[in-house]
C-alpha cells in the first residue's frame, strides 16, 4: 500500500544510503525497518507480561526458566537494534 509520510531529511538521507549499500530500494528498507520495529516492541509487551505473571514470586525452577527467557529476548533485542 502506498503511503505519504514526513521524515527529518538529514534521516531520509542517511536511509537512502543504507538502502543503496544494501541493494534495497528505500520502501522495502523503511518496510524492514517498520517490521522490526513492531517485533521488538511485541517482544517487550510479552516480557512485561511475563514480568507480571511472575511479579508474586516464582518457583526456585520457574525462576530459572524465567531468567532464561529473560536473557535470550534481551539478547534478540540487542541483535535487531
Amino acid at each position: 500500500m502506498k503511503t505519504a509520510i514526513s521524515i527529518d531529511d538529514a534521516l531520509l538521507h542517511e536511509a537512502d544510503e543504507a538502502a543503496r549499500v544494501m541493494g534495497l530500494s528505500r520502501s522495502r528498507l523503511l518496510s524492514m525497518a517498520v517490521g522490526d520495529f513492531l517485533k521488538r516492541q511485541r517482544q517487550e509487551q510479552m516480557l512485561l507480561r511475563l514480568n507480571e505473571v511472575y511479579a508474586g514470586g516464582a518457583e526456585l525452577a520457574d525462576a530459572k526458566v524465567l531468567r532464561g527467557i529473560k536473557g535470550k529476548v534481551r539478547r534478540t533485542l540487542k541483535d535487531r537494534w
